[in-house]
């Protein structure tokens, strides 16, 4: 289990939420995510995946 790291590892590596990392795993946005159980085994190389969620626009950027 040396290649892994968990999930709370990951969100302070990546700077976003447990949650949101329990969900992209879910997902199968993290490459070579691996449940055990309750718990997410994720890779430690793997990158960031780019968040796709869509966001409001403000009047500028119109």
């Amino acid at each position: 289990m040396l290649d892994y790291i968990s999930v709370q590892q990951a969100a302070d590596k990546w700077g976003i939420s447990e949650r949101r990392i329990q969900k992209l795993c879910e997902e199968s946005r993290i490459d070579g995510a691996v449940r055990f159980g309750h718990a997410w085994a994720i890779p430690k190389a793997v990158e960031k995946p780019a968040d796709k969620r869509k966001t409001r626009r403000t009047r500028d950027e119109k």
